[in-house]
């Protein structure tokens, strides 16, 4: 449990935060003294079980006051977006922070694309950050104060990743995203930055995480030589939205255990 409160009487969204990343982040800010809105778009009982675990966190922080709640919406969907943004900023006098985390990814050969599946991988990776972004900032700068935005990317921000091309493309178009905001609204006091996650253990590497011979290959390409945790991305994900970051912005810091510094280059065998 972290020690620190610094998210007391403010308010943040999170979207995607019925498992994984999405949830360890949602319970950090309520852990840090925020009020907390959970996203979701399908698995109802996860949110509610994020929740669950938020308002304990927030108990046991000594914030048992906090007004928390979950919100369902497909971030792909415009109509769905404004009407999740219209629930919060109804119920809550301001938001803080968003933190766009959900994502989705489906592996197919490039030259065998389900162009509906290509379509939504991008959809809510990329233009579901951009749609909630949009309202975010446009409730940011119709009220006295900053905001703060953290993208929640991947190491596929940078590096290729061959038969996930919606995914490679959604990432690396987030990454672009991130920047184009923090300096379009960066006089406004608005931050935008990303974290780039590397294999982390969550579902959506529930192929791997699980067996033991799989894992290790995976392990076997990360220079220090371990998957991640959720909470260490959530760490990262509130660093970068607290004030302790004020003169961060347009950034993507990568918590990947070493992913992008090229592990086989670790011995010389190119010179």
């Amino acid at each position: 449990m972290p020690q620190q409160k610094r998210f007391l009487d403010q308010h943040v969204l999170v979207t995607g935060g019925s498992h994984g990343i999405g949830r360890a982040v949602a319970r950090r800010f309520a852990q840090e003294g925020a009020n907390v809105a959970i996203n979701f778009a399908k698995s109802t009982d996860g949110a509610q079980r994020t929740l669950e675990l938020v308002r304990a966190d927030a108990e046991e922080a000594g914030s048992e006051n906090g007004d928390h709640l979950i919100v369902q919406a497909d971030v792909a969907d415009e109509e769905q977006v404004a009407a999740m943004f219209r629930e919060i900023t109804e119920r809550w006098p301001k938001l803080d922070v968003l933190i766009n985390n959900a994502g989705i990814q489906a592996p197919s050969p490039s030259h065998e694309l389900d162009l509906a599946m290509l379509r939504r991988v991008v959809d809510v990776n990329l233009m579901g950050a951009a749609f909630c972004s949009e309202l975010a900032i446009r409730h940011f700068l119709s009220r006295p104060g900053c905001g703060a935005i953290v993208n929640c990317s991947s190491v596929h921000q940078i590096i290729p990743k061959p038969t996930y091309l919606g995914y490679s493309i959604s990432k690396g178009g987030l990454g672009n995203l991130t920047r184009t905001l923090a300096l379009e609204y960066a006089e406004h006091g608005i931050r935008v930055n990303a974290v780039g996650p590397g294999a982390i253990v969550t579902p959506i590497n529930d192929a791997w995480i699980h067996d033991a011979e799989k894992r290790a290959n995976v392990e076997s390409h990360i220079p220090m030589g371990r998957a991640g945790e959720s909470d260490e991305i959530a760490a990262v994900i509130a660093f970068l939205a607290s004030r302790e970051a004020s003169y961060v912005t347009g950034q993507t810091l990568y918590a990947c255990g070493g992913l992008t510094l090229f592990n086989d280059f670790r011995t010389n065998w190119a010179s």
